[in-house]
């Protein structure tokens, strides 16, 4: 069985909108400010881990749109994995070595999970289908790469919920950049 893990870049308040150059947020590419070759590091160490992508429509078209024509070892694993997207109004066939995840998103994350296979299930960015899956109780990690600066404004990963989720600490790493990187996996 696979694990379905969410990775996301935040702030130290918890928002996760526009960490790269996605235009319409007034402190888009606030992880650009601060990301060094100690994190690309880091981020291609999960890609080894990931044998397929989870995302929702907004990241989906943003990824599809710039990794096809990026070059490189860690553009290459990226560009190779198999994509799932979790969409009501896209239609395939999808770009980007993606299909489409029709009808119950649980049962279909769930036989993700189930399929034989190296590797987990990584939802990147995707901050609706992150939170609904959390809501769901389908995630068994959360990793966080949390970056010292404080935005005041923007999409929380973890928005306010009338209900509690207990995580434990499985690994943690700091950089000389002061990001920190956490992992906790559901208890």
């Amino acid at each position: 069985m696979r694990k379905l893990v969410v990775s996301e870049f935040v702030s130290l308040d918890g928002v996760m909108q526009s960490p790269g150059s996605e235009a319409g947020f007034r402190h888009s590419g606030w992880v650009l400010e601060r990301f060094a070759a100690e994190h690309d590091a880091h981020k291609y160490e999960e890609l080894t881990e990931t044998s397929a992508l989870l995302l929702g429509r907004v990241t989906y078209e943003g990824f599809a749109a710039a990794w096809p024509s990026v070059k490189g070892e860690f553009a290459d694993r990226m560009n190779a994995l198999p994509k799932y997207v979790v969409s009501s109004t896209l239609h395939e066939p999808l770009a980007w070595n993606a299909s489409l995840l029709k009808g119950d998103v649980a049962g279909e994350v769930e036989a993700l999970k189930d399929e034989d296979g190296e590797g987990h299930v990584f939802v990147h960015g995707s901050r609706s289908l992150a939170q609904e899956l959390m809501r769901r109780g389908l995630v068994d990690e959360v990793r966080l790469m949390v970056f010292p600066v404080i935005l005041g404004s923007g999409a929380r990963l973890f928005p306010g919920s009338p209900d509690k989720t207990s995580l434990t600490l499985a690994a943690s790493r700091v950089f000389d950049s002061g990001v920190v990187a956490l992992t906790y996996a559901r208890t």
